[in-house]
């Protein structure tokens, strides 16, 4: 049996914008406690955002994060001996979490030389439906769609 389900802790909102989804993507940035240059690669690509699209940064960003947000994800589910990938709706914490990974993930993969051109170009790319991580939100719900024959088995 299951214990029960761990809390969910608060997030603080960041100083510039007053955002809880951008301390989020922030905290997910953020590598050995060093806030304060996440906060600065943060700020500097949505600054380099705004510059190379006319558009204000902040919104670009939270259509890119929109944009990558999967709806469907496979999970693994054992019946009778056979493991078949069952499709099923992916909460609303979950898209967000993964939605922010995966723009990590793709920036960190990318050839430009400092992080926060990185993190602009990827943010630029999911605004417009392109890019790394959109790929992988594609790719996700392929799996899903090819594996619907299966949704009977999610319970």
């Amino acid at each position: 049996m299951r214990r029960r389900r761990a809390p969910q802790r608060k997030v603080e909102k960041d100083p510039k914008y007053g955002s809880e989804i951008v301390t989020k993507f922030i905290n997910n940035l953020m590598w050995d406690g060093k806030r304060s240059l996440a906060q600065k690669i943060f700020y500097r690509a949505l600054e380099l955002v705004e510059e190379k699209t006319g558009n204000d940064g902040l919104e670009v960003f939270l259509k890119a994060i929109d944009n990558v947000k999967p709806k469907l994800e496979v999970r693994p589910r054992r019946v009778g001996g056979a493991t078949y990938q069952v499709p099923v709706e992916v909460r609303p914490k979950r898209q967000l979490s993964l939605a922010i990974k995966w723009i990590l993930k793709a920036a960190r993969n990318r050839p430009e030389r400092h992080m926060y051109e990185r993190l602009a170009n990827e943010f630029i790319e999911a605004y417009k439906g392109t890019g790394a991580a959109m790929k992988i939100k594609d790719n996700t719900h392929r799996m899903a769609e090819a594996n619907r024959v299966f949704a009977h088995f999610k319970w």
